[in-house]
């Protein structure tokens, strides 16, 4: 039983990343807010850099830079590749943002279920208008 805790606390890095994919999955898929649905894609987008960066740590690598020979190096690109998902995170969230109050302005709210209710009577009006 011990050996199996240590292992999973060895882990803990996936257990995090996997705790946070799911409940911005959750997130993202039961919620009608469209800003707490911003909020959980987040949370998912967070879980992604942790999967890639976890395994990209070495323990006593170092950076490939005019070290000895024997060296272990510490590969760049993982970290590289997530300061870019980063920022196109960060950019993808404000336009989402954005868009949420664009669509607040036009609606008056940012309940999905609302929005969808006003456009089907609004749907309906103008199939009722066109007869």
């Amino acid at each position: 039983m011990i050996a199996g805790m240590e292992g999973l606390l060895t882990h803990y890095t996936y257990i995090v990343t996997i705790f946070l994919m799911v409940s911005g999955l959750f997130v993202v898929i039961a919620r009608g807010n469209m800003v707490k649905k911003l909020v959980g894609l987040g949370c998912f987008q967070t879980s992604v850099y942790l999967l890639y960066i976890g395994p990209a740590k070495i323990l006593g690598g170092t950076a490939p830079i005019l070290a000895p020979e024997y060296s272990v190096y510490s590969n760049p690109l993982p970290h590289v590749l997530i300061l870019t998902a980063i920022v196109v995170g960060v950019a993808t969230l404000a336009l989402g943002l954005a868009l949420t109050v664009r669509i607040n302005e036009a609606y008056g709210t940012i309940e999905e279920d609302e929005i969808f209710a006003r456009d089907m009577v609004e749907h309906a009006n103008s199939e009722e208008s066109a007869s």
